[in-house]
């Protein structure tokens, strides 16, 4: 359940717009959470009754109000009322829940970063809730709680013990991003790139941006728009967005600029960064070049925010990626699991193909997955990955999945040295226990719905754990 400051169900009601069909329960009746999980019910709730492709929560709304729940919403009138319990009549329950959460959050007068992109949200709403930590009690999103519901259910459990709320907001088509935005209400919004994640239901990258840009009009005024300066795409939103805006990235001339990268090949990377404020050396617990854009963000958004030049630096090694991102896993004779199963796309792949390969491990393998939800554009994109993994040094390819034997293919044209394409992880694991040597950075990563984290788990238990 999500805790919550109190509401009364008069308040509820002028929220959601509902009609009350139990008129003699008390308004005063207080609500203390939000459930929209009949199986896990919370004494005093609000019951938020769900219809997906595959359930309709509206089955379930006697057995959440039996197990405690004070009252629910609910589409469609009910054949019987259980005594005690209040039922609201709406339209639609996630729109409802949705404004239920827009009053809510208009409650708390903190500001709000709102975070969105094709590659980096989750590291990049990490990284900034670590740099304000170091002033601020800060809520943040957590797990994958970045969707229509996880996100109205993080919003929904700010207290007022909450200083700041850094929010990231994902989407799969049109108009997700401008629902979520219209209930975040940010003061500042960050888009961290443009890439091909979701091509497949919005068509283009152009398409892309536009559902990205759906934030803009929800940002509070004065606002702020922090963007990838590196990035064509959201560079061009300098000539068209009035919103006060600052580049971040590696060009010259931007607002937040990182220069000096040098990584240590096993946890760590330095760079010198360049501010409005100050030119400051900072450390990066975690690999790969591309760490440095959820830093300057992250720097960008704390100056923003009053932060000194201590906290940045020091709420920098603070950050702590949410797993299954680039979580580094040590192991017995000099192995390195690099888990980076939690998701993946075109860019992110070769992101985590750049970290693998610019590792200081004399035995690099890399097994990755289908990366999904890029339509017609598919076998293109896996080609190109295949193709930037084959010009890399990268000494094994093991593949996994339907759409990943393109990638397989093309690594091999390009140049790999060794390669293993497997229909299914089954098949991969014979592979893996042969490949696998003394020395060896395993990089694993996929989409999702590959649940790719089966095979770490397969390789932590035929390895011995690190010494020490």
């Amino acid at each position: 359940m999500n805790a919550m400051e109190p509401m009364t169900l008069g308040e509820v009601l002028q929220a959601v717009g509902g009609t009350l069909l139990t008129p003699a329960e008390d308004l005063d009746t207080v609500i203390t959470g939000v459930d929209t999980d009949s199986r896990d019910i919370h004494p005093g709730a609000l019951f938020i009754p769900l219809v997906g492709e595959r359930f309709d929560g509206h089955s379930f709304i006697n057995a959440a109000l039996e197990d405690g729940a004070a009252g629910c919403l609910t589409a469609r009138e009910r054949e019987s009322y259980q005594p005690g319990k209040f039922y609201i009549k709406v339209e639609d329950t996630l729109r409802a829940f949705w404004d239920l959460a827009r009053a809510y959050r208009q409650r708390f007068d903190i500001p709000v970063v709102a975070i969105t992109g094709s590659v980096g949200k989750t590291t990049t709403k990490d990284m900034v809730a670590a740099v304000l930590g170091t002033r601020y009690r800060v809520l943040k999103t957590e797990g994958n709680f970045n969707n229509t519901v996880g996100l109205p259910l993080t919003v929904m459990r700010l207290s007022r013990e909450d200083q700041v709320c850094v929010l990231e907001m994902g989407m799969s088509k049109k108009g997700e991003i401008d629902a979520l935005a219209s209930i975040a209400q940010p003061d500042i919004a960050v888009i961290t790139n443009i890439g091909d994640a979701h091509i497949e239901s919005l068509g283009s990258r152009e398409g892309i941006l536009a559902a990205k840009c759906e934030v803009l009009p929800h940002v509070r005024r004065p606002g702020l728009l922090v963007l990838n300066g590196d990035d064509p795409m959201l560079a061009s939103l300098r000539e068209t967005c009035d919103l006060p805006m600052v580049f971040c990235g590696q060009g010259e001339g931007l607002d937040y600029r990182a220069s000096q990268i040098e990584g240590d090949g096993k946890c760590r990377l330095r760079c010198m960064v360049h501010t409005p404020r100050m030119d400051a050396q900072v450390e990066i617990p975690a690999l790969g070049g591309h760490m440095v854009y959820p830093v300057l963000t992250a720097m960008a958004v704390g100056e923003r925010l009053g932060l000194t030049r201590e906290e940045l630096v020091q709420g920098i090694l603070r950050f702590a990626p949410t797993k299954m991102r680039m979580n580094i896993l040590e192991r017995g004779h000099g192995v390195t699991i690099l888990n980076d199963t939690y998701n993946a796309n075109p860019q992110s792949m070769r992101a985590a193909i750049e970290v693998l390969a610019s590792g200081s491990a004399p035995y690099k393998i890399a097994v990755l997955g289908d990366m999904m939800e890029l339509g017609a554009f598919s076998q293109a994109l896996h080609e190109s990955v295949g193709e930037y993994l084959g010009r890399s040094d990268v000494d094994c390819l093991v593949t996994v999945g339907e759409q990943a034997a393109y990638l397989c293919r093309a690594a091999e044209k390009a140049g790999v040295p060794l390669s293993y394409h497997c229909a299914d992880k089954e098949e991969a694991k014979p592979v893996l226990k042969q490949v696998l040597q003394p020395g060896s950075t395993v990089l694993v990563k996929a989409s999702r719905g590959m649940a790719m984290e089966e095979l770490v788990d397969y390789l932590v238990s035929i390895t011995e754990p690190a010494e020490g």
